[in-house]
């Protein structure tokens, strides 16, 4: 008796570490949980658009000034609140969703520490980003 008491004590030790280690483990990062699958193997992977080919963002050169965002309304505007970050290559790359391009924005400003704009400068800042870097277009 005193064996099978002592085996399961070992056992609901084991159980309360392995729940201990999990609850300690930090928040997976969207942009490395699924780092080294192929591009475009998840739509919804902000690790997709890293990955890309370039041949699959936009056509042409785009705007030299504006690190080769194509020109249209709201592209200075994403230009500038983008770049302070990282380049426009990752913008360019980007085949999401437009809801894909809200949820990033809410984890950019959320998780990244991005700086959020006025409500106006936002949706001019997305709907370019739709118009221009959106998979359902």
């Amino acid at each position: 008796m005193k064996h099978l008491f002592a085996m399961g004590a070992g056992a609901v030790a084991a159980l309360a570490l392995g729940a201990g280690l999990a609850l300690a483990a930090p928040e997976p990062d969207p942009m490395t949980a699924l780092a080294g699958r192929p591009a475009g193997a998840d739509p919804l992977d902000p690790m997709t658009a890293l990955m890309a080919r370039p041949e699959e963002g936009t056509d042409g050169e785009g705007n030299v000034e504006l690190g080769g965002l194509p020109d249209g309304p709201g592209a200075e505007d994403t230009f500038y609140q983008c770049v302070a970050c990282h380049s426009t290559e990752i913008i360019k790359q980007q085949r999401v969703t437009d809801h894909r391009w809200d949820e990033l924005w809410t984890w950019m400003v959320e998780k990244q520490g991005m700086a959020e704009p006025d409500e106006e400068t936002k949706k001019v800042i997305l709907t370019y980003l739709k118009t221009n870097f959106s998979s359902e277009r």
